[in-house]
């Protein structure tokens, strides 16, 4: 079993891999040719891999970041880490993450083909770290390791299809189409900065962070690489004159002048985002033809949901921008904090940058620059008080130096945790069956009411019968 399980992580727990085997059965159902199908199960794969390469020049560049930051401001406390967490949660509940993460992906297919959730969750990197969330919280509840299984599987596929429906609405703002959606674990801060800019908005019509005018002498910051490069070697210098030259050329640099370090670490960054953009455009290019075919052959409308990335090529200021404010709200949530007397959450630079970015476009998409910041700011304020909120229920886990990261950890990982402290086993099992309930009702009800638009617009098309004349 254990060899089984090893092979299952090895294939599913990489999205390049499970993306890839999306659009080889969808474009194999769909009849193309052998050639179609190769060339496009290999280009999404090659896509996805690039996407991930630039994710990885980002977080590596992000990392030196961090730790400055932390020098500067003598800040220590508990670090949001998905990776970190996850490796401490393994040590205990590795085969039950490991088996809800696959069987998730199971209830998640079936929700897809019988409710109006046509969400199928590819993101499988942070679909596998909420089903270690699950399982902790499960485990702590004093479920037996068979019933953590089976009803932390139910909660991965009812989380796989609520959360990417969370943010939907905003989606189809920013791509103008309702093709593709949001698959990661920071939905639901992504839509409450979609909620925050439709507030905020104001009337009339709000102008995009794209519209952004620069003098002509300043032309060149039209170009998104500079201007994120730019961006980012300000703050990069600024953190690292508080940090100092000794800090940064001792432990960061290797003996590298620290100004030059800093500044090469601010080129890397953009080139990690020129690279993910480059990676999205060409999953983009892949995944919704062949997603056609398993909307056609297995789960009619079939909506792929993909992870943040895959919204930064609609709106690259705002990436910017995003990141930016969603940072600055983690660092008022944790002065907040401070003041407050609780335990410290330090704004994970990584967390800030995926979700702040993301946040940035939907926010922009809804209230325009307005939206953008306001929308992120908020999405940073979350990110920060809700890893705080969920430590109570992760056991002893919840005592080590790092937690979850993203909101969605935050939001379903307070719920089940919350249900199980008041009532237990028995109101788990009991919240779980009410979560699909409403799946279904809200399915049928749904339906009631497309059938009755479909016959109020058979009536109103049908031509009243002509007069008779005596």
């Amino acid at each position: 079993m254990d060899a089984v399980i090893d092979v299952l992580l090895d294939i599913f727990t990489q999205p390049a891999v499970i993306v890839a085997l999306i659009a080889l059965i969808g474009l194999a159902v769909q009849g193309k040719s052998f050639s179609d199908v190769l060339k496009g199960t290999i280009r999404t794969l090659v896509g996805f891999l690039v996407l991930a390469a630039g994710a990885g020049v980002v977080v590596g560049s992000l990392d030196p970041f961090g730790a400055m930051f932390q020098h500067a401001f003598n800040v220590q406390g508990v670090v949001p880490n998905n990776e970190a967490i996850v490796a401490q949660v393994l040590l205990d509940y590795g085969s039950a993450a490991a088996l809800i993460f696959f069987f998730g992906m199971i209830v998640n297919i079936v929700l897809a083909a019988t409710t109006r959730f046509k969400y199928i969750y590819l993101s499988g990197h942070v679909a596998f770290y909420i089903a270690a969330m699950f399982a902790v919280i499960l485990g702590v509840a004093g479920f037996e390791p068979w019933a953590v299984v089976l009803w932390g599987s139910i909660a991965q596929g009812i989380y796989m299809v609520v959360s990417p429906a969370l943010v939907q609405p905003f989606m189809r703002r920013v791509t103008g189409s309702d093709d593709v959606a949001l698959g990661h674990t920071g939905g639901a801060g992504v839509a409450l900065s979609g909620l925050v800019a439709l507030i905020t908005r104001g009337k009339g019509r709000s102008k995009s962070t794209e519209e952004i005018s620069f003098p002509s002498g300043l032309g060149f910051l039209r170009d998104t690489t500079v201007i994120v490069a730019l961006s980012m070697a300000v703050i990069y210098i600024i953190v690292g004159l508080f940090a100092g030259a000794a800090y940064i050329e001792g432990e960061l640099s290797n003996g590298q002048n620290f100004i030059v370090f800093l500044a090469l670490q601010a080129a890397t960054f953009s080139a990690g985002v020129f690279i993910i953009l480059a990676g999205v455009r060409v999953v983009l290019a892949e995944i919704v033809p062949a997603f056609k075919g398993i909307s056609e052959k297995l789960v009619k409308n079939a909506k792929p949901a993909l992870d943040v990335p895959i919204v930064f090529p609609f709106a690259p200021n705002a990436v910017l921008i995003g990141f930016l404010a969603s940072f600055v709200g983690g660092i008022v949530g944790m002065l907040g904090m401070a003041a407050l007397g609780t335990a410290i959450i330090i704004p994970g630079v990584v967390a800030h940058f995926m979700t702040g970015a993301a946040s940035g476009v939907i926010g922009n998409a809804v209230g325009g620059r307005r939206g953008a910041v306001l929308g992120a700011f908020a999405n940073g304020v979350a990110i920060t008080f809700l890893p705080l909120f969920l430590l109570p229920v992760l056991g002893d886990i919840g005592f080590s130096n790092s937690t979850f990261s993203d909101s969605d950890y935050g939001v379903f990982g307070l719920i089940l945790g919350g249900v199980s402290g008041a009532g237990g086993q028995i109101a788990v099992i009991v919240a779980l069956a009410v979560a699909l309930l409403a799946l279904y009702g809200t399915t049928f009800a749904l339906r009631g009411r497309d059938r009755r638009k479909a016959a109020e617009a058979e009536a109103d098309a049908t031509p009243a019968p002509a007069a008779t004349s005596r």
